[in-house]
């Protein structure tokens, strides 16, 4: 009898709790890919990761919805392992109040140019022009230092901003949700079309399966998440995927895709996404 052909695919996700919880079992041999094997997986940035995606480095890959919205034709959103979901926006934060009507006069930091949050704030705020990029992780200190206005933030930094005596200006995606009436799309996992439809409607099985093996397990995936997690506080960190990983995140459904339909239409309508015509999934 012939073997299945074994092929390895190259995976990146990002090192937040969510991220880390989603992907424990799959990468940690508790999860079944029949046909395939993964490689090391390599955890960075989303904004780098979303970069790489521009330039088609990985196979399976974390990305923000903006991203997603640039690379089309080469990967399709899988149905499970998203971050999306209602009450789980970044926000806007400041060390005192400003006058959003007159956002031409400030600074604002971003983490990365093509991040969800990114391309929320421009929709929200299209007349702020001077858009400063920084790791996301270190936008809290250049707020509070003054080295910008106001910074939008995500991931952990959602938990710890009034610690950091900072001020949310705006909740992103409860302005979104007020707005469209849908839920906030904020990252997904995408696979290259090129793998066909068969590998890829594997690869989103084995990755629901290893969000259910992590619920079912949740105490063996807390050394990994903790290893790679920015804030190591117990309650943070349970918080964090309290939030992120939800009813969406093992599978999208008619609704989450309606939502990411809709971001990406909004991003296109304000010229900032490229016009595509390829669906969402593998086609």
């Amino acid at each position: 009898m012939t073997k299945p052909l074994i092929k390895s695919i190259s995976i990146g996700y990002s090192p937040c709790p969510n991220d880390t919880f989603i992907f424990y079992g799959l990468t940690h041999g508790k999860i079944d890919l029949p046909g395939t094997e993964l490689a090391t997986p390599v955890l960075e940035d989303v904004e780098t990761l979303n970069g790489w995606a521009l330039e088609h480095r990985l196979d399976v890959t974390k990305l923000s919805y903006h991203a997603l919205g640039h690379v089309l034709d080469e990967y399709c959103v899988l149905s499970s392992g998203s971050a999306l979901g209602r009450g789980c926006g970044p926000l806007l934060v400041a060390r005192s109040p400003l006058d959003l009507g007159t956002p031409e006069r400030y600074r604002i930091a971003i983490p990365g140019r093509l991040t969800t949050a990114a391309l929320l704030f421009r929709l929200f705020l299209p007349g702020c022009t001077e858009l400063v990029e920084m790791r996301f992780d270190t936008i809290m200190a250049a707020v509070q230092q003054g080295q910008v206005d106001a910074g939008v933030i995500i991931h952990e930094s959602r938990f710890t901003y009034r610690q950091e005596g900072l001020i949310c200006l705006q909740d992103l995606g409860r302005w979104w949700e007020q707005d469209t009436g849908y839920p906030i799309p904020l990252g997904c996992i995408a696979a290259r079309r090129s793998l066909g439809r068969e590998r890829i409607a594997a690869i989103d099985q084995a990755i629901r399966a290893s969000i259910d093996w992590a619920f079912a397990h949740p105490e063996q995936c807390l050394p990994y998440i903790r290893e790679h997690a920015q804030e190591l506080e117990e309650r943070v960190i349970q918080d964090h995927i309290g939030l992120y990983v939800n009813d969406f995140s093992r599978e999208l459904g008619p609704a989450g895709m309606a939502a990411i339909a809709a971001f990406l239409q909004r991003g296109r309508d304000a010229g900032i996404l490229p016009h595509s015509s390829r669906a969402l999934g593998s086609e």
